[in-house]
């Protein structure tokens, strides 16, 4: 089967199971986010994707070849880690010429692999300028360009950005998808920035505890959580208390929801309905009433804090959208039940 597929792959330390019987199939060329708190397990699979830790149980297969006993150095990956780990004392070039040098790659097809890659992440004639002499956004660069000099056929990268500032950051993950692209590599990319996730991947990989709680596409995992912990950790949500009355209508803070049903079985549990999706208007029947806490204007957007029956619920609208409301107003919410998603508690 072309691309990676992890079988039943477990990691324990002593007593502790950092990584708990995880399966999990990458086509080729897709671009993979995984994403979660720290101690997860998240680093950990990447370590053993990468062969620097050895699975307590499971296989690991890319391309129908079970890599499981196959060294670091023999298994042609590409890896990028937070450090970057650059060589100080080497320029541009000798740095993503390095993996290449100690190949035995003569020397003229070090510098012609050298130029590609340095066109490929947009730093022509930057061969001979020594590392300290980059910026972070240029360091990071070298260090994919040297990652990329083998033909890697996985590029694996642990928390790449993090060290980079917020506008850097952001202009570096649009970089790194077109690059991707570009070339049509897998790539797997350890995060815990929910936003970095969203904006590069094909497949959000959501862990906790050791287990994989949800993979799919970003909006998938954004519109459909599989769980409370999903829905909590990915963008801003608002999970309430759901129950069915003796009409068999669900039922939120005390107000039914038309055309809302809980799954068979299920007497109660929690909605997620994401801020943008909440509606406020004057309270009246229909709406479950209560009084704004909180207004935080944040230009673009503004986000209105409802307490109401013990809960509060965030509803972002645009300044267009919305008339001017003051902290202590009384207001109705609407939730429509299209954009309510039930789970259990």
């Amino acid at each position: 089967m072309s691309g990676l597929s992890i079988e039943g792959v477990s990691k324990t330390f002593g007593t502790f199971r950092a990584v708990d019987d995880i399966t999990l199939h990458v086509p080729h060329g897709t671009f993979v986010c995984m994403l979660g708190p720290s101690g997860c397990g998240k680093t950990t699979l990447l370590r053993m994707i990468a062969g620097l830790e050895e699975p307590s149980a499971g296989r690991i297969v890319i391309d129908g070849e079970d890599i499981t006993p196959v060294p670091t150095h023999k298994r042609n990956l590409g890896m990028v880690f937070q450090s970057l780990a650059l060589f100080p004392h080497l320029t541009v070039g000798e740095n993503i010429a390095y993996p290449l040098r100690i190949r035995g790659v003569a020397r003229a097809q070090q510098r012609q692999r050298v130029e590609e890659l340095l066109a490929l992440i947009h730093l022509p004639g930057f061969a001979d300028r020594p590392v300290s002499k980059l910026s972070g956004g240029q360091r990071q660069r070298v260090a994919i360009a040297r990652a990329l000099a083998l033909s890697p056929r996985l590029f694996l990268l642990d928390e790449p950005l993090s060290a980079l500032d917020a506008k850097l950051r952001e202009a570096m993950q649009v970089e790194l998808r077109q690059l991707q692209e570009r070339l049509g590599i897998t790539t797997i990319v350890v995060t815990h920035d929910q936003r970095e996730a969203m904006t590069m991947a094909d497949l959000v990989v959501v862990m906790g505890e050791g287990r994989i709680r949800q993979a799919a596409s970003p909006i998938e995992i954004y519109r459909r959580p599989a769980d409370a912990f999903v829905a909590g950790f990915i963008g801003s949500t608002n999970l309430l208390p759901v129950e069915v009355d003796r009409a068999g209508r669900a039922v939120v803070l005390g107000q039914a929801i038309p055309d809302l049903a809980l799954p068979a079985g299920m007497s109660r549990g929690l909605v997620s309905i994401r801020p943008e999706d909440v509606r406020l208007q004057p309270p009246g029947d229909g709406a479950i009433r209560g009084r704004v806490s909180f207004i935080r204007d944040l230009g673009g957007t503004i986000e209105t804090f409802v307490e109401a029956g013990g809960s509060t619920i965030v509803a972002v609208t645009t300044p267009r959208e919305r008339d001017d409301i003051a902290a202590g107003t009384e207001i109705g919410v609407i939730l429509p039940a299209e954009a309510c998603v039930v789970l259990e508690e």
